[in-house]
């Protein structure tokens, strides 16, 4: 776990942002999407014996054991059925809030030159949800519910197989519980190359979103722009701003820490009496963890405290990491807010804790990371929505003198057939 003051910061973000992508890793995983284009379903089931668990008979995974899966959620875990239900509500609520921003219309820029925008949905997407080390349940939710609100046709989930050939058990009732009914038992680079690329029995999608590993994300990235993607998912990472409150700095901490040994726990103090207040916090709390061994594995390789001399600088250095979750607890959190413009979800306040937004407080959970909230924001419905650009034209002199102008950057630029195509239109 480092420590350090707000002198030190740019120097050690600047040995931070050095560290480049693993040679080795792009290589496998471009290896990978080559020989599922090459072979499809079979290179998809000899990578799946190699890196999954196992490689099922049938990729896809039977609807009547989805829905079996549902049915026997239902009735065996009542109360995790309720609070995924009210999640769901929460989540569904806010995707029609975001959807609502964004409308079809037609504006006249002038008399005969009428401009438009359709939002249109995509056809098919696909939700990769990890079941890694933990089944990621809510991921589900996250991903398929604004695909759903979007208005997708298709909506399909691929996750690794973890028994039996099947994927988890709670997952798939998750997705029956969301509406996707169509679920592979396929995780890995190899899952977003099939879905990517489309095999023999994997479908073709427009879009996928969802995160996952390192793998995972390479193949993303390596394969956008055939597809489209939500985001590249790096490690994820949680920003704290707190005045006070080790005990509660230390809680937000490692319920990011516990995620994965590459997770990134960070907190900007101002003293270095709260900093050694944090660090004992931290012990104590990691001794009762039953996932301590991840969590102290994360705070050892990049945990960070840094103790910064002034409002000011404290903004500066979080505008600077632009993490996935920034969490305010300091005295006056909206003065702060204005200043802040880099983050995935921003936090506000002491009871506004980041494991809500991972749940149930409807705002999306896959979010920008390593940095990339400095360009981007999270997964919501305007990922599975196409914002397309219509004209419609009648004669007049609006018309006439955009035709005109047309013509004339045309010939500046050379292309002496667009200007002959506009002029035929004003000669007749």
């Amino acid at each position: 776990m480092n420590r350090i003051i707000s002198a030190e910061f740019d120097s050690y973000w600047q040995g931070m942002a050095m560290q480049k992508e693993d040679p080795r890793l792009i290589a496998m995983v471009q290896e990978i999407i080559t020989e599922v284009r090459r072979e499809g379903d079979r290179a998809v089931r000899r990578f799946a014996l190699q890196f999954d668990k196992g490689s099922p008979e049938t990729l896809e995974v039977p609807p009547e054991i989805v829905q079996a899966a549902g049915e026997q959620f239902k009735q065996t875990e009542p109360e995790l059925v309720a609070a995924l239900e009210l999640a769901t509500d929460h989540i569904r609520r806010f995707a029609l809030q975001q959807k609502a921003q964004l409308v079809n219309f037609e504006y006249a820029l002038a008399p005969g030159l009428l401009t438009g925008q359709q939002v249109v949905p995509v056809q098919r997407a696909a939700v990769y949800v990890p079941a890694g080390r933990f089944p990621l349940i809510s991921t589900v939710l996250m991903g398929v519910i604004p695909a759903k609100v979007a208005g997708v046709e298709e909506v399909i989930i691929s996750t690794p197989p973890v028994a039996k050939g099947l994927p988890d058990t709670h997952i798939m009732a998750a997705a029956h519980l969301a509406g996707a009914r169509r679920i592979f038992a396929l995780g890995g680079a190899q899952a977003i190359a099939a879905l990517a690329l489309g095999t023999q029995t994997v479908p073709r999608v427009d879009v996928i979103a969802g995160p996952g590993n390192k793998y995972v994300a390479a193949a993303k990235r390596l394969l956008f722009g055939e597809v489209g993607i939500d985001v590249v998912a790096g490690p994820t990472d949680v920003l704290i701003i707190a005045e006070d409150a080790p005990d509660r700095i230390a809680a937000d901490m490692l319920a990011q820490a516990e995620h994965d040994p590459d997770a990134r726990a960070r907190a900007l103090v101002p003293s270095p009496a709260l900093a050694d207040h944090v660090l004992q916090r931290l012990e104590v709390r990691l001794a009762r963890l039953p996932t301590a061994s991840i969590a102290k594995a994360s705070l050892d390789t990049g945990g960070l405290i840094i103790i910064y001399q002034s409002k000011a600088e404290a903004i500066r250095i979080a505008n600077l990491i632009a993490p996935e979750h920034l969490e305010l607890h300091v005295a006056d959190p909206e003065a702060w807010v204005p200043q802040l413009s880099n983050y995935g979800s921003l936090f506000i306040g002491n009871h506004a804790v980041e494991a809500l937004g991972d749940y149930v407080a409807g705002i999306n959970h896959t979010l920008p990371t390593s940095g990339s909230a400095r360009f981007t924001g999270g997964l919501s419905v305007r990922h599975f929505l196409k914002t397309l650009t219509t004209l419609r034209c009648t004669p007049g002199p609006g018309y006439d003198q955009a035709c005109q102008a047309a013509e004339l950057i045309a010939r500046a630029e050379g292309l002496m057939a667009h200007a002959e195509s506009v002029l035929s239109r004003i000669r007749g």
